[in-house]
């Protein structure tokens, strides 16, 4: 098992190659794929779109928010195409750590000219 550092520098590794092949203006269903591909090429395990189930008082859903990519069971990969990041992009990715309990969190922007612009590692 790779260490959680480790791991984040592969996934971010994937996500330049991804994003210098294609480029900035694509639907984050296109890049989710692609960077899916890309890792499960390195021999990682890769969930994508995870449901997690969410209690609220006597309210069970079966589906309280979806997490763009899950890797190694460890990383929680969130993917977005915005001008730029804002508050409510790192709350989204803070509250997906704090319900499943996942340490490790990245928070992807691929609506820039370059990737290194649209990064935010959060560790718990």
């Amino acid at each position: 098992m790779l260490e959680k550092e480790d791991l984040t520098e592969k996934i971010l590794g994937c996500a330049f190659k991804v994003h210098s092949k294609l480029g900035p203006g694509l639907l984050e269903s296109a890049y989710q794929a692609c960077l899916k591909y890309e890792l499960e090429k390195e021999g990682l395990l890769v969930e994508s779109e995870v449901n997690v189930p969410l209690k609220y008082e006597e309210i069970n859903l079966d589906c309280g928010f979806r997490i763009d990519l899950l890797v190694e069971n460890q990383v929680v990969v969130e993917l977005k195409t915005v001008e730029k990041f804002n508050e409510v992009h790192f709350a989204q990715v803070l509250t997906y750590l704090k319900f499943t309990g996942h340490k490790v969190g990245l928070l992807l922007n691929f609506k820039t000219k370059s990737l290194v612009q649209g990064i935010k590692r959060f560790i718990l």
